[in-house]
């Protein structure tokens, strides 16, 4: 049996996630019997072994690269504090939505988030990406501001405003994690 640790909240469903490292994270809700989630892990042992083989890799490659320096991320910062702002300013009236403060910084985990304000944060690392990755992003976060969930609706508004989203959204999950 694969090793892993459970989180258990007042939510509804069960998700499984793959933290760095390799440990496995299960959210489970509060009263969901210990066999239940077993249960599930038994049935999706194959997509976890296959995703931890993945990461392993993906820990393998980071491991080669140099890491960036903290002159490096600040000259991303300053790149990402005046083109990110411009995207997000080309964008906003062609979804129609209106929005705060726009932060940048390096995140090790997300490449963007959009809070109940309306404030955007974006991780300074988009700036080695694509220039339609950094679209498909800032796009993405933007119609957050019209649905604060991932449902249907929302992820039609996205492809509404950006056609590619999909293509790029793949490159970002496929490639991005390197550069996390």
């Amino acid at each position: 049996m694969i090793r892993y640790q459970v989180l258990r909240s007042r939510r509804k469903t069960l998700s499984i996630q793959i933290q760095p490292g390799g440990e496995l994270l299960v959210r489970a809700p509060l009263r969901l019997p210990k066999r239940e989630i077993e249960k599930v892990l038994e049935e999706r042992k194959d997509w976890i072994l296959r995703n931890l083989a993945k990461m392993q890799k993906l820990e393998q490659e980071r491991e080669k690269r140099e890491p960036l320096t903290e002159a490096q991320i600040a000259e991303l910062k300053k790149q990402a504090k005046i083109v990110i702002p411009q995207r997000v300013a080309y964008y906003a009236p062609i979804i129609g939505v209106t929005y705060g403060r726009i932060t940048i910084r390096h995140q090790k985990t997300r490449w963007g988030s959009c809070s109940a304000e309306g404030n955007l944060n974006f991780n300074c690392l988009l700036m080695l990406m694509p220039p339609e990755v950094l679209d498909s992003v800032v796009v993405h976060e933007l119609c957050h501001r019209k649905y604060m969930n991932h449902s249907a609706r929302f992820y039609a508004e996205v492809r509404k405003a950006y056609p590619e989203y999909d293509k790029w959204n793949r490159w970002l999950k496929k490639n991005g994690p390197q550069y996390l």
